[in-house]
């Protein structure tokens, strides 16, 4: 049966996305990949069955050859090669080292990091730098190009990114392609803006850092946040 005819609440990719990747089992996350089992069970099932012979070990499952798999009833080519990639991949992943995030506590921090971004724009751009509470860089996301007027940077879409994410420290920057680091009334009142809504949601305003070629301008370090 495709997995798409089950009960919403046994479809593993449903479970998925409700609860996280972590709430599945082996069975479930590769019943993901295969899709569909057979006309006598279900892909969740199948894979117990391929799992239980492997006595549930992950590993052993990664060294079966397209073969072995395929003398399984509805494990075709195509599902055989697309577990093994799977394994390959989860291999590659344990052998690499996590990458490390950058830190960007301070404006220096800041200006560094995004001015390889920022020193060949010839129009502005905002970006928002979401942080940990250790200033460890989690994700920085572009939130306008071409300008920051309120039109063009919306707050809102702001503070989904940061909660989608779960940061509790959040900078913003932006370009001065004339070269002249000086705020405009719409930097200020785009900081001021973004301040008040991290105060809301209890979310650190670390910066806004405006970024020329050679120069920044820091609100924090000029004593404006």
């Amino acid at each position: 049966m495709n997995i798409n005819e089950w009960s919403i609440d046994d479809r593993p990719r449903e479970k998925l996305e409700r609860l996280g990747a972590q709430a599945l089992s082996n069975a479930e996350l590769l019943a993901i990949l295969i899709g569909s089992g057979s006309t006598r069970q279900s892909a969740v099932d199948l894979m117990k069955d391929v799992l239980r012979d492997c006595n549930n070990n992950l590993n052993t499952l990664g060294k079966m050859s397209i073969h072995d798999l395929e003398q399984y009833h509805g494990m075709g080519p195509a599902k055989a090669i697309t577990i093994l990639a799977a394994c390959e991949l989860g291999k590659r992943r344990s052998a690499e080292a996590a990458e490390k995030r950058q830190d960007l506590g301070s404006a220096t921090a800041v200006y560094n990091y995004m001015h390889p971004r920022m020193q060949d724009l010839d129009v502005e751009e905002a970006w928002i730098l979401l942080m940990n509470q250790n200033f460890k860089l989690i994700k920085a996301v572009r939130i306008s190009h071409g300008g920051i007027t309120e039109t063009a940077v919306d707050v809102r879409v702001i503070m989904k990114e940061a909660l989608m994410v779960n940061a509790t420290v959040m900078a913003l920057c932006h370009n001065h392609p004339s070269g002249n680091n000086t705020p405009s009334r719409l930097d200020d009142k785009l900081t001021e803006r973004i301040r008040k809504a991290c105060d809301i949601m209890r979310i650190y305003f670390l910066d806004h850092v405006i970024v020329c070629d050679g120069a920044y301008y820091s609100y924090r370090e000029k004593g404006r946040l």
